[in-house]
């Protein structure tokens, strides 16, 4: 049996497309010879669709588009994840689905037992889980088909109850197929390769596993789609961060056969290329998918903006990057020239508004109210709300999207501005943590200089106040990011991380700074996930929660 395996990338709730391109792979498998192509979890409206699912026009949809795809699925078959009505009167209204479609029929149906509702999943908000499981005859082998999570139940802490292949093995099936939606995070590629590896292994059994590759918003897929044999072993990995649609044949004897060259690698990408990658499409994806196509975002000199600059410029082309060079009295000429020095690295177009003129207006009209109180954080953050003002204008009258740039360690500790700094359409490095975006830095820098040195090795600054340094509000980042990973990413209480060495009223006042800036966190632009546990979707903390505040 000749096995197709088609990774591609899908746009939530865009039937047209999505339908056109799963129908334009079934037409490219059947060329090549293919007797099964696979296509990914959900892959006909987009995953995760969230509450668009609540409407019954929306599933209609859905359905419309499964049987144009069967009356083009001739002389093959094809494997499709789509959403379906839940007949029976008890449980959720939709099942999470797999059509097995053969010569224009629906042939059988498999729906999705283990349903995850953790982090950025929420599966079981829409959908019942099955309890049935049957295998699939086709062309001599019998299929085990399951849905992404169903194969996750054999790690060390078992989410769930049951393991849908234990019920399966015992129809003795010859092979595994698997389609998935399983969302990029730094390290998740090897987590993913190891329980599907145990999977193969456990029963005996070759597995083919189908990811989507792509953003949808914050959540980026990476591909990354795997083969192995009825051993657990590696026979093939697909390129990450890209569309692949690529050939197998499965033999009787459980042999797998490839059709091209392995794209196996001998060594996981570094973290850092990863993170690269990821924003590149993630960026790319947000604005293709909503439609837009140029950017805008305010250069200090510093180095945030200066790799969000230089990553948008790679994902959508210097022509179509706006820097914004918005100086104030505070900012230094060094800073000036570091931000014109990436822009003629980068070769996008750039324009310089002083704000000191802005920012004395709004004074001049407060200072009845102000009453010539000192200088303090209302002065400050005057500048950083009069920036965005600037550029929010720019946006409305060129039609720019905002970058925001904000890093991960000041997003959480809310070192920013509240509708200045901290606004914008998408965050691209609100989920990197600042020492990673020194990392980013120098791997932009790879080949040649684009980010000015003096940008990576000044002393980081807001430059909102004379000879301002952000360590003196905070801990020094390297000790910093740390320990927000720890709390943040790993949920450790405070005296877990003292207890790993850490100064107590540093971690103290660190975590009760993560807790109190809740309130701003909630207002920001959707962030690009990159780690296990980013801001946003994944993490739901009350604002007003006493707990380690």
């Amino acid at each position: 049996m000749k096995i197709a395996l088609a990774q591609l990338n899908y746009h939530i709730g865009n039937f047209e497309s999505n339908t056109a391109k799963i129908i334009d792979n079934i037409n490219k498998a059947r060329q090549n010879g293919a007797d099964l192509v696979v296509f990914a979890e959900l892959c006909v409206c987009g995953y995760p669709s969230r509450d668009f699912l609540e409407f019954d026009e929306f599933i209609d949809l859905c359905d419309q588009s499964a049987k144009k795809i069967a009356a083009a699925c001739t002389d093959m078959a094809c494997i499709i994840g789509i959403p379906t009505p839940n007949n029976d009167s008890e449980g959720k209204d939709l099942w999470n689905s797999a059509y097995f479609i053969e010569n224009g029929e629906i042939k059988a149906t498999v729906n999705k037992a283990l349903l995850p509702n953790y982090d950025i999943f929420d599966e079981y908000r829409y959908f019942e889980p099955s309890t049935q499981f049957s295998c699939i005859d086709f062309k001599g082998h019998r299929i085990a088909l399951t849905i992404c999570e169903d194969l996750w139940n054999n790690i060390e802490n078992p989410l769930y109850v049951t393991r849908p292949m234990d019920i399966l093995i015992e129809q003795q099936p010859d092979v595994m197929i698997n389609i998935a939606a399983s969302p990029f995070a730094v390290k998740h590629d090897d987590e993913r390769i190891d329980i599907l590896r145990d999977n193969a292994s456990r029963y005996n059994l070759p597995l083919f596993y189908v990811n989507q590759v792509g953003a949808q918003t914050e959540l980026i897929f990476d591909g990354g789609s795997l083969v192995f044999d009825n051993t657990g072993k590696l026979v093939d990995e697909l390129p990450y961060f890209e569309e692949s649609l690529t050939y197998y044949t499965l033999e009787k004897d459980a042999g797998i056969k490839l059709h091209q060259p392995a794209t196996l690698k001998t060594e996981r990408p570094a973290d850092i290329e990863q993170i690269h990658q990821a924003v590149i499409l993630g960026i790319k994806d947000y604005f293709y998918k909503s439609g837009f196509s140029r950017a805008i975002l305010g250069l200090s000199g510093g180095i945030d903006s200066a790799v969000v600059c230089a990553l948008a410029a790679e994902a959508l082309g210097a022509e179509n990057v706006m820097a914004v060079l918005l100086p104030s009295r505070f900012s230094s000429d060094h800073s000036l020239k570091d931000a014109e020095d990436l822009v003629e690295n980068l070769g996008c177009k750039h324009e310089i508004i002083a704000i000191k003129h802005v920012t004395e207006a709004f004074e001049a009209a407060l200072s009845p109210q102000f009453k010539n109180l000192p200088f303090n954080i209302a002065e400050e953050n005057i500048q950083s709300r009069s920036r965005a003002i600037l550029l929010m204008a720019m946006c409305n009258k060129f039609g720019y999207i905002l970058l925001n740039t904000s890093n991960k360690s000041e997003a959480a500790v809310g070192y920013g501005t509240l509708y200045g700094d901290m606004c914008g359409g998408i965050s691209v490095i609100g989920d990197v943590y600042k020492t990673q975006v020194f990392e980013l830095a120098r791997y932009i820098n790879r080949e040649r200089e684009i980010i000015p040195e003096n940008s990576i090795i000044k002393p980081p600054s807001a430059e909102l106040r004379p000879d301002q340094k952000d360590s003196d509000s905070l801990p020094e980042y390297d000790i910093l990011d740390k320990i927000i990973a720890e709390y943040v990413e790993n949920r450790r209480s405070s005296g877990d991380i003292i207890r790993m060495g850490y100064d107590e009223q540093t971690v103290r006042r660190t975590i009760k700074l993560i807790n109190l800036a809740e309130h701003k966190r909630y207002q920001t632009p959707p962030i690009l996930r990159v780690s296990s546990k980013a801001f946003g979707m994944g993490r739901r903390m009350p604002i007003v929660g006493k707990y380690l505040s």
